[in-house]
């Protein structure tokens, strides 16, 4: 129970962090936020009513407060670009396009990289097992967003499977919009593929080595019954962390293929909100993205230690 305790105030204590920095980075770099809005040609007048408007005028600290009270209660202020809607409002139209590519893109590594995984440390040596390696190892070499772009080709130009830029939205046709996305979540997942077999290669093959893994054998199992009823679990134990962060890093890839596909998610909401400094736009963002990857690597500690109950924290 302590170490649940434990794992709850450090995620508390981050996620605080997290707000304070994501608050404080986009309030003190260059730029003005009213000044982009009203243009270079407008009045110091009409920029310092805007500022007053906006809050901008306030000591940060107070501003700092004001803007976490306010998001403890889900609300992120108004928009300065989007004025008919609220940043609350913007982040559920968006958010859950990246979060179901997000997780089409985790389904898809999971699936495809422990059968991989498993085969390569099987026939470890073999000529299976280079194969396999030497295909992973070059999708890896692959940036996301290049591979985005020759699906796109492929797929979207020469073969007409889909049309680039004809995204349907959930609210329209949910399998329509699953339909669209496995592209760009293949782009997301392959690179991730190559690590995660790598790694669960590596982490069974130690396992192989372990005196109770003879022992198995001993009782008369077999090759499959060694490796998936006894092997398996204690291997993915150590790839658990693993995957963590590569879920960090899917959320990061999935911003950028988002505009590689036309995909109306939290990265291109992203982009065009940094561009026209739409400050309570991006803090938002930020904090939400964030908060998920915190949140993810939270629920993988608990998880690693339910694997394995020796695990204790002092």
């Amino acid at each position: 129970m302590k170490y649940f305790i434990k794992k709850i105030i450090t995620l508390i204590i981050t996620l605080l962090f997290i707000s304070l920095l994501t608050f404080t980075a986009f309030s003190v770099i260059p730029g003005d936020a009213a000044l982009s809005k009203l243009g270079v040609d407008a009045s110091p007048e009409a920029v310092e009513r805007l500022r007053a408007e906006y809050g901008l005028d306030d000591p940060i600290t107070v501003r700092y407060v004001r803007w976490l009270g306010n998001a403890l209660h889900g609300d992120f202020g108004q928009s300065y670009k989007y004025e008919t809607m609220t940043v609350a409002q913007l982040l559920q139209t968006r958010l859950p396009v990246t979060v179901l590519l997000a997780v089409m893109s985790f389904i898809i590594i999971i699936v495809v990289s422990v059968p991989l995984g498993m085969l390569c440390a099987r026939f470890s040596g073999k000529w299976l097992d280079v194969v396999i390696t030497q295909m992973t190892q070059i999708t890896m070499a692959i940036p996301s967003f290049f591979l985005g772009i020759i699906l796109t080709y492929i797929f979207g130009l020469i073969f007409k499977v889909f049309q680039p830029g004809g995204y349907v939205g959930m609210d329209v046709d949910f399998w329509g919009c699953v339909g669209y996305l496995v592209l760009p979540a293949v782009a997301v997942a392959l690179p991730k593929i190559a690590m995660v077999v790598k790694y669960l290669r590596n982490s069974v093959l130690g396992e192989m080595k372990k005196d109770y893994v003879k022992t198995a054998y001993s009782k008369g199992n077999s090759v499959n019954q060694v490796l998936y009823g006894h092997v398996l679990r204690n291997a993915l134990i150590p790839v658990i962390t693993f995957v963590a962060m590569v879920v960090a890093e899917i959320l990061a890839g999935s911003l950028v293929i988002e505009q590689v596909f036309s995909i109306p998610g939290m990265g291109r909401l992203l982009i065009t909100s940094i561009s026209t400094r739409d400050y309570p736009v991006v803090q938002a963002a930020v904090l939400y993205i964030t908060s998920i990857v915190v949140i993810i690597n939270f629920l993988v500690d608990v998880l690693y230690q339910l694997a394995d109950p020796r695990i204790r924290t002092a």
